[in-house]
């Protein structure tokens, strides 16, 4: 179950990363202004989340894509409502388009929706968070799966 931090400050995405602690034991999002808490993936989390990028990237060179379409194994992403930014279970990046991020080599952040072919968001125990929250600040499609009901082949 997700969890607000305690304090009641609200944050500016700049302030979020900054106030962001480096090898942290669970991930943090922030929507609205507001910290949220997020336990790391477990289980059947990860393991469909592996299983997807497995797919992904068959697809990916399958399509001519291997290379400029990639998939990193961290991210943050600011949509465009101000005061918010989340990490995806999957990001797909389109590399033609990379040269605009200008925080990207520095922080791993994702500004522009140009730069993104693809996010999915693999939902569990927080599923009505995941619903609300990202469908509210996403800019790109979503494609999110339940890790309770996936299928077992993809």
């Amino acid at each position: 179950m997700t969890q607000a931090k305690a304090e009641q400050k609200l944050y500016s995405f700049d302030e979020f990363i900054s106030w962001y602690p480096e090898n942290s034991e669970v991930r943090y999002e922030l929507y609205d202004g507001v910290i949220i808490e997020i336990p790391k993936p477990k289980g059947k989390h990860s393991n469909l989340t592996g299983s997807l990028i497995e797919q992904l990237l068959i697809v990916i060179r399958q399509i001519g894509k291997g290379g400029i379409w990639t998939i990193p194994r961290e991210s943050i992403v600011k949509p465009k409502r101000e005061n918010s930014g989340y990490e995806p279970d999957i990001i797909v990046l389109n590399q033609d388009v990379m040269g605009a991020e200008s925080r990207w080599e520095s922080e791993s952040i994702i500004q522009n929706t140009d730069s993104v072919k693809l996010i999915v968001e693999v939902v569990s125990t927080n599923w009505r968070d995941d619903y609300y929250n990202k469908f509210q600040v996403r800019p790109v499609a979503n494609l999110i799966l339940n890790a309770e009901s996936a299928p077992k082949r993809l």
